[in-house]
């Protein structure tokens, strides 16, 4: 794993770090497990560490669904129920290091529709402009859904876009690699080839 120190060598002024949807429902164990989910915990706190001694904006989405979103097979949609509004499954995972000052986004909170991004209708791009952050580096759960559309509109709101491969897991392999292509296809760099 990259040390803090590593990592503090590559991030710049203008930089913000991006932690997708981290919960215990993603997590073995979980509502929606994503195999190995919880491994990219460590990575992604070795990257917030870097992140809060550059002084840099750390941000956290949250999938916070209200009862029967339309999201859930019970109501005619893809996903077994997971992330309910206030349940141990919906928070952020407990070894994951947020800062008290992070940013938290929740979404999936419509009920009208669901929200893979952590930039849709949050008011998440209007707010790092107004820190006047350039350039992101994303992590989280899960990389072929919601990692892959917060990245994707990343990119099309115009920063500088950074996928961290060892901070992401898909839910199939194939999946994450169709993912990556995508994501790159939209000016993505998967930051290890960077």
């Amino acid at each position: 794993m990259t040390s803090v120190e590593e990592i503090r060598k590559r991030l710049q002024k203008r930089d913000a770090l991006v932690v997708v949807d981290v919960q215990p429902d993603f997590c073995p164990g979980g509502k929606l497990a994503i195999e190995n989910g919880d491994e990219v915990i460590p990575v992604l706190n070795a990257w917030i560490a870097a992140a809060r001694r550059e002084n840099l904006l750390v941000c956290a989405s949250r999938d916070w669904h209200p009862v029967g979103h339309v999201s859930f097979e019970e109501s005619g949609g893809e996903w077994p129920e997971h992330c309910v509004q206030d349940t141990p499954g919906a928070l952020f995972h407990p070894n994951l290091d947020l800062p008290e000052d992070a940013v938290k986004i929740s979404k999936g909170t419509r009920l009208d529709r669901d929200q893979y991004s952590a930039f849709d209708a949050t008011g998440l791009a209007e707010h790092l402009r107004y820190y006047r952050v350039e350039r992101l580096w994303i992590g989280g759960l899960a990389e072929d859904v919601c990692v892959r559309a917060t990245v994707l509109d990343a990119c099309e709101a115009g920063f500088e876009t950074r996928l961290i491969p060892d901070a992401t897991r898909p839910v199939t392999p194939e999946g994450g690699e169709k993912a990556r292509r995508e994501m790159e296809e939209a000016g993505a760099v998967i930051a290890s080839r960077a």
